[in-house]
């Protein structure tokens, strides 16, 4: 199979989809990979470092989308990108389609076979291909919060860990799966007064258990979320429904409740944001304020430390990326139910029911696309 991966080209986005690692292996498995040149600058990987394993160079995206049978990314293609796309080609990356009807309608169009990093399960329920970027984008949650939260960027003006005699920042993260841990992990290391809140008992007992007193838990009631915002010096949203668009859980009406110069943090902003006052930012111009919060929503923080991200996520996706190389998007679902569950679309058909819920579109089973 011929493997192909241009430059990304959404703002401020320095990862790449594969990897000199990545490349080698599929170059070993007797595949042909071609990298758009300069592809891997952002995360300091240079073109020699991909001819040094077998891999050739092209000049242009045009040359990758017109010539490989199989497209690997990061983030999910941009409109120019889009138009590129071909039934019979098949596209594995990042998708965040519940939000996104423009992209939803353009893939449809193209007939590619779509594979989207965010839907990929394991064996344990979990997102395998999310996970890392989600550890990643979790840890850098707090680092650009406190950031946020100095007076010069428009914050209250509160330290993390304060000092003798002043209390340190109040911290609430929403949500406490991977994102919110990671976050509540940092956060509580940088010394701030952390409360996670989540709707899983068995969740907040594990959090309870294994970081032991480390930050606090909260069952994740409406009431209980009103109640800690009004107290919180940084809100980070970390809610996640695999495939879906993200719940709002904080109004526009409860920024008036909370702290001048408080901030949130949206890590969910990829797959619509979980506070009804946020929009998609970039690390170019990340902050913005409502109501007198301060909200960073950048929709590709991983991108922002893009030499860890791209070895981090290129660790997870080789396997799955082997798996199609080798046998076929087909024969590898019907193989991997995991696999089959990054299935968005394929042939002008679209095969995620959470996607279709959130766009009120049709949907077809992936099983019977892979059968039919």
């Amino acid at each position: 199979m011929h493997i192909g991966c241009p430059k990304e080209i959404k703002p401020q986005e320095f990862r790449v989809g594969l990897t000199p690692a990545a490349a080698r292996e599929a170059i070993g498995h007797g595949h042909s990979v071609t990298m758009q040149t300069g592809a891997g600058d952002g995360a300091g990987f240079t073109d020699d470092d991909y001819r040094a394993v077998g891999a050739a160079i092209a000049g242009t995206a045009d040359a990758i989308f017109a010539e490989a049978d199989m497209i690997v990314k990061v983030k999910e293609p941009q409109a120019v990108e889009r138009k590129q796309l071909r039934e019979g080609q098949i596209l594995f990356t990042y998708l965040h389609l519940a939000p996104d009807p423009d992209q939803t309608r353009d893939l449809l169009n193209s007939g590619v076979t779509a594979i989207a990093y965010e839907t990929v399960t394991n064996a344990n329920g979990g997102l395998p291909l999310l996970a890392p970027m989600s550890e990643v984008a979790g840890r850098l949650a707090p680092q650009v919060g406190s950031w946020a939260l100095q007076k010069a960027n428009g914050g209250r003006g509160v330290l993390m860990g304060g000092v003798p005699g002043v209390g340190p920042a109040e911290v609430v993260v929403i949500g406490g799966g991977v994102v919110g841990t990671q976050a509540a992990r940092v956060a509580a290391g940088m010394g701030a007064d952390v409360t996670v809140m989540d709707r899983s008992l068995p969740r907040l007992s594990w959090l309870d258990d294994v970081y032991r007193g480390t930050f606090k838990t909260r069952y994740a009631s409406a009431d209980a979320t009103a109640d800690l915002i009004t107290r919180a010096d940084m809100v980070i949203g970390a809610v996640l429904i695999p495939g879906a668009a993200a719940p709002k859980l904080v109004t526009k009406a409860q920024l008036s409740t909370m702290k001048p110069g408080a901030v949130i943090v949206d890590v969910a902003i990829d797959q619509g944001g979980c506070f009804e006052t946020s929009k998609a930012t970039t690390h170019e111009d990340p902050i913005y304020e409502v109501g007198g919060v301060v909200h960073y929503c950048v929709a590709n923080m991983p991108g922002a430390v893009a030499r860890t991200s791209t070895l981090a996520l290129g660790n997870a996706t080789m396997p799955f990326m082997l798996a199609l190389a080798d046998k076929g998007w087909r024969q590898a679902c019907a193989d991997d139910p995991h696999l089959l569950e990054g299935l968005n679309t394929h042939a002008g058909k679209l095969t995620n029911y959470a996607v279709g819920v959130a766009l009120g579109l049709d949907v077809i089973s992936p099983a019977l696309v892979v059968k039919h």
